[in-house]
C-alpha cells in the first residue's frame, strides 16, 4: 500500500481537479510512484432525434486534454497514464482503480460549479465509500487561500 507506487487521479478538468492533481504530483515525486489520469464520461441519451451522441469523439477530446495535462508531469519526471471511462462516475472510478492495483485515489472534494459542484462532491463521497484502497480527498483552497500559501 504505502509507499504509493500508483495513484488514480480522476479529474472533470475544474480549479478543484487541478488541486488534487497537484498533490498526486508532490506524492508521485517523493514515492517515485505513477500517476493515472482518469476522466469518467456520463452516458448520455440519444438526442430527440434519436441520433446518437458522438460519444467517440467526446471521449477523444477528453483523451486528448489529459494527455495535454499529463505534459508538464512527464517534463518533472513522473511516469503518467491516461484512460477515459465511461459510465457512473464513483463506480467507474473504483473500477478502474481495482484494474489497475492502485495503491491510492486522490480526487478534489468538489468539482465544476453550479449542479456539477454537488454531483461531484458526491462523486466523492461515493468513492470514498466503495474503493477498496485508501482515498485522499482534497479540499479545494479559496482564492485568497491560494495567493497567501
Amino acid at each position: 500500500m504505502f509507499p504509493a507506487k500508483k495513484i488514480v487521479c480522476p479529474t472533470d478538468f475544474s480549479d478543484g481537479s487541478n488541486q488534487a492533481l497537484a498533490e498526486a504530483t508532490e506524492l508521485a515525486l517523493h514515492f517515485g510512484a505513477e500517476i493515472h489520469l482518469v476522466h469518467i464520461l456520463e452516458l448520455l441519451p440519444p438526442t430527440e432525434a434519436g441520433m446518437p451522441l458522438p460519444q467517440a469523439e467526446v471521449g477523444a477530446a477528453a483523451e486528448a486534454m489529459l494527455r495535454k495535462i499529463a505534459e508538464p508531469l512527464t517534463a518533472k519526471g513522473v511516469r503518467t497514464q491516461v484512460a477515459v471511462g465511461e459510465g457512473d462516475a464513483a463506480a467507474e472510478i473504483v473500477r478502474m482503480a481495482g484494474e489497475l492495483g492502485a495503491d491510492l485515489i486522490v480526487i478534489a472534494t468538489h468539482g465544476n460549479t453550479g449542479w456539477r459542484h454537488f454531483a461531484f462532491g458526491s462523486v466523492t463521497e461515493r468513492v470514498v465509500r466503495l474503493a477498496t484502497c485508501p482515498v485522499l480527498t482534497i479540499r479545494m483552497m479559496a482564492a485568497s487561500a491560494k495567493h497567501a500559501a
